[in-house]
């Protein structure tokens, strides 16, 4: 068994190349439990970081320690270890409860075991006995995000690691999985989650960590990094029922430091010092005008500019 104060994940000068080309460089990182997250724009390196964690690829050079155990160790490894790809690869035909018993019978559940935790992992992650006998073909992308994440969670592991979990749902369900893992944190299991969203970043995370080029530019506890960007404007995107109402009331409120119609004339762009007043303040705007809110979300080329903010120099994807 680890030992509690041991860190969950240790890098030591880990580095990783693709021929010539650059994964990660020299990186020295200590995870310990709660949740982390890794940050950076595409290609700063966090797919490379998370498949050295699952041992999908091995380090060029350097060591790594997952749980206290050599990532090159599959088997002791992956008992432990839940994994949530970002991007989509189900069998042809099958349901998604059969997705989930499969991964269960390669880990030696039986029968009986494998039925039980299935249904223990579907109904955590909100899906019915209904969609688990429908086939993953049939699904939307929320659900095909959340019957991967019920099949990282069915074997009971220590370990998650999730690339972009949170995409392809709408906001009530984001709310909702943002739930899920602070529940699961605090039952004591830990966290590893990739996101170029810093707004979700600060809803989820004990700490995290910053890439830029294959490199740890920092890592720490969320609120000295938040604390670095408060007064570098956030900008939100809001597609709803009457936003040039919204833009007169959100216009002139101290949270809220510019406000733009988009062109079609259905949603806005508000840019925020102050995200926390300014949702507090959307929160009631929609009740007292019963506005209909299709998203709400950070804008993906603001996520860039704060990050250049924030590593003081240039983002640009590799």
């Amino acid at each position: 068994m680890t030992g509690h104060c041991e860190p969950t994940i240790v890098f030591s000068g880990v580095s990783r190349f693709y021929g010539e080309v650059l994964g990660v460089m020299g990186v020295d990182l200590l995870v310990e439990a709660g949740i982390t997250s890794l940050v950076g724009p595409n290609g700063s390196g966090k797919s490379t970081v998370m498949n050295l964690i699952t041992g999908l690829i091995q380090p060029t050079t350097g060591k790594i320690r997952v749980l206290g155990i050599d990532p090159s160790d599959s088997e002791a490894l992956l008992g432990r270890v839940g994994y949530c790809s970002q991007f989509d690869s189900f069998p042809r035909g099958m349901t998604g409860g059969q997705f989930i018993d499969a991964f269960l019978r390669v880990h030696g559940f039986d029968s009986r075991q494998a039925e039980e935790l299935t249904a223990q992992a579907l109904e955590v992650v909100g899906l019915d006995q209904a969609a688990a006998r429908r086939k993953i073909a049939s699904y939307s992308k929320g659900m095909r995000q959340r019957i991967k994440l019920a099949q990282a969670l069915a074997h009971r592991p220590q370990l998650l690691v999730l690339d972009e979990p949170l995409n392809g749902l709408d906001p009530l369900a984001r709310a909702e999985i943002i739930g899920l893992f602070r529940s699961l944190a605090e039952q004591g299991l830990s966290l590893v989650i990739s996101s170029h969203i810093l707004h979700e970043v600060d809803l989820l995370s004990d700490q995290v960590v910053l890439l830029k080029g294959g490199r740890v530019l920092a890592e720490g506890e969320i609120t000295a990094v938040r604390s670095e960007i408060r007064e570098h404007p956030l900008q939100i995107n809001i597609r709803c029922s009457r936003p040039q109402l919204l833009a007169s009331q959100v216009f002139g409120h101290d949270s809220a430091v510019e406000v733009r119609l988009h062109d079609d004339r259905r949603g806005l762009l508000v840019s925020t010092t102050d995200a926390p007043s300014f949702y507090l303040l959307l929160n009631r705007l929609v009740l007292e005008h019963d506005l209909e809110i299709e998203s709400v979300a950070p804008a993906d080329e603001n996520v860039h500019a704060v990050y250049r903010y924030l590593v003081g120099g240039d983002s640009e994807d590799r």
